[in-house]
């Protein structure tokens, strides 16, 4: 939701509220759908805002990956460099060092297309005319987080040759066995739960809050400046200063959590490589 969107929303509430200046938002306030097409039982089916976007940001990577490298030469273009730029970033500073050995080329493409996607919906946050991170819905990233748990179990249970020698592979070696009834659950928890749910609620957490902060800041300043008060209303002017220093941080935080969400993708991939736990 943007600025502007969730700005409107408050203040239908607040008139709906009979003059009241201070009222708690509800999850309701927060689900604008732009078309609704019907319901099934208590789901509705409906096109979303991050839907629309995450659909622009498939479309601007693939045009933009095809433009820069379908006359790639040695000696690169502007356009094959800057492409080049973010792949070697993925390529060496992530998969290498975090999967290592000769079998990280096979994850390139997939952390490629991961950082890739999250980096630019995360700045879509930043966007005039969209304000809104794709990664703020929690859907999203729970959908990238299965990709990435399916593909690193997958990878284990192959490595290690079996559902049954992958969950025995968990455990650490040397562990005294009246100690396995407390260490087994907590090895299943961790690979099986802990992961996924952290890696997923880690990047929608971030991109919420920042997204929430940067609303307060611009709509408190709106209504700090149409409030009555003069002195309110001066007090508007450094509170979109201080919208704007928040846009330039939320940039680096966007940026870090997209890198942070392949990292430890490519961490878990280069862990179910490992021979030993």
């Amino acid at each position: 939701m943007s600025p502007i969107a969730l700005g409107a929303s408050l203040s239908a509430l607040a008139a709906a509220g009979e003059g009241e200046g201070h009222f708690p938002p509800k999850v309701s306030d927060f689900w604008q759908p732009l078309i609704t097409f019907g319901h099934i039982g208590d789901m509705t089916i409906a096109l979303t805002r991050s839907m629309v976007t995450a659909t622009i940001a498939v479309v601007v990577l693939s045009i933009w990956l095809v433009l820069t490298t379908r006359r790639a030469a040695v000696v690169p273009s502007k356009g094959q460099w800057f492409t080049e730029l973010f792949y070697n970033f993925v390529r060496n500073d992530i998969a290498k060092d975090s999967i290592g050995g000769r079998e990280f080329l096979k994850f390139v493409p997939l952390l490629f297309a991961l950082f890739m996607f999250i980096l630019l919906t995360n700045l879509f946050g930043v966007v005039p005319g969209i304000q809104m991170p794709t990664m703020a819905r929690v859907g999203f990233p729970i959908g990238l987080t299965l990709v990435v748990y399916v593909v690193y179990h997958w990878i284990g249970i192959k490595k290690q040759g079996g559902l049954g020698k992958y969950i025995a592979w968990m455990i650490p070696e040397g562990i005294p066995g009246w100690l396995l009834p407390l260490i087994v659950p907590l090895e299943l928890l961790t690979f099986f739960i802990t992961r996924p749910l952290t890696l997923a609620l880690r990047l929608f957490g971030n991109m919420f809050a920042g997204h929430m902060l940067l609303v307060v800041f611009v709509i408190g300043g709106f209504e700090l400046l149409t409030s009555g008060n003069i002195g309110y209303a001066l007090v508007a002017i450094p509170t979109w200063l201080l919208a704007i220093l928040m846009t330039a941080f939320e940039v680096l935080v966007q940026a870090l959590q997209a890198f942070v969400f392949t990292l430890l993708a490519a961490s878990y991939i280069g862990g179910a490589l490992a021979d030993d736990h």
